[in-house]
């Protein structure tokens, strides 16, 4: 099997040859493991490693320059929403990495709806240039990986993540339990533009797209971010509104979320999402196990391998025992991807990581 027939085999919750496996990682540990393995670029360290997706970059923005500017600080960048970062630098031992540091968040001081209507920087779906779509997904199908269309953290399908960008994330809590009208204001706004934008992406390459990856963080480690009655009213109709758009196109949709959802995956199911990306084991009642037993003829699910302690503190061996029990759970009947439950960073040893494939390629037969 391809990797894409692998993927497309167990979302329909059947057996494939093994079970479909996935690779998320930092670009400083992707170029730790082609340093390892001695593989000239990220295509071939993913072959190396049998990774069944391959996710596109998506459309490249072609609207207003965005402005960036040096301060005390370092380097600010504004992205196409008016939010401000910083690039933060971080070192621990050897190791060096960055991040973007949110510093300005344009809506933070908006008191009304129409103080929102008002903003001057909400993005225009028609500013991307969409034209090199169709040559990357033919570059992932050309290698046999399934294509999934995720975007970046500035066209990545959310509502709850972009309004904290946009509003800050105190002030966004404060707006869920006491400005329900601010909420909708921004999140209409939101959700048209994602709309808009992905109607455009699956008009363009829906052809060529096998899993549409939407992601917005609703869990904490105990429990959902918001009262499950908030989320509701306010985010589950932007969720549906979303997956029903990817499955006029014919698309398989695949949610990334942190955290324990456990009590918002029934809404997920009725909103018709098919794959639960990327399961936090730690997190209260993420077993996989357990929501297999419960969800597995519904939904399938992607990830369960702990980023938290195995992989950063445990021995090679208790890797390769946890991706046995990960294994054995969740691969009766298809319905399974196993991948990390987020980004391996640079706090993994490299031989946990290598450890991780080297008991994938153990376990996840199904001959």
């Amino acid at each position: 099997m391809t990797g894409c027939e692998r993927v497309l085999t167990a979302i329909r919750h059947e057996e494939p040859d093994r079970v479909p496996r996935d690779l998320w990682a930092t670009s400083e540990v992707f170029a730790a493991l082609r340093g390892a393995l001695d593989v000239p670029d990220d295509g071939a360290l993913l072959s190396r490693l049998g990774v069944d997706l391959g996710y596109v970059a998506g459309p490249s923005f072609a609207g207003r320059e965005l402005r960036a500017w040096d301060t005390p600080e370092g380097r600010v960048t504004e992205d196409l929403w008016g939010v401000q970062r910083l690039e933060k630098q971080v070192r621990s031992g050897d190791a060096a990495w960055s991040y973007q540091h949110v510093v300005a968040s344009p809506l933070a001081s908006a008191q009304t709806p129409a103080d929102v209507h008002a903003y001057g920087h909400w993005p225009d779906p028609d500013a991307w240039d969409f034209s090199t779509l169709r040559a990357q997904c033919e570059a992932v199908r050309a290698v046999g990986r399934a294509v999934v269309n995720a975007g970046d953290r500035l066209d990545r399908t959310a509502q709850l993540k972009t309004m904290m960008y946009l509003r800050g994330m105190e002030q966004t809590y404060v707006d869920l339990r006491h400005g329900p009208q601010i909420v909708e204001a921004i999140l209409g706004h939101v959700v048209d533009y994602f709309l808009a934008y992905n109607q455009r992406v699956f008009a363009e390459a829906g052809d060529l797209i096998d899993l549409f990856m939407m992601g917005d963080d609703f869990g904490t480690q105990q429990g959902p971010m918001m009262a499950p009655e908030l989320w509701r009213k306010l985010l589950k109709p932007g969720f549906r509104a979303y997956i029903d758009l990817a499955h006029r196109y014919g698309l398989p949709v695949m949610h990334h979320t942190c955290g324990s959802v456990l009590e918002l995956i029934p809404d997920f199911i009725e909103c018709g999402l098919d794959i639960l990306q990327s399961l936090q084991p730690s997190a209260a009642g993420m077993d996989l196990g357990a929501l297999k037993r419960e969800f597995g003829r519904d939904l399938c699910f992607h990830g369960s391998i702990d980023i938290q302690h195995t992989l950063p503190r445990g021995t090679p061996q208790e890797v390769r025992d946890e991706v046995r029990r990960r294994m054995e759970a969740g691969k009766p009947g298809g319905g399974f991807i196993i991948g990390t439950a987020h980004n391996l960073q640079l706090d993994v040893p490299l031989a946990n990581t290598l450890a991780l494939f080297e008991a994938y390629d153990e376990f996840g037969s199904y001959g």
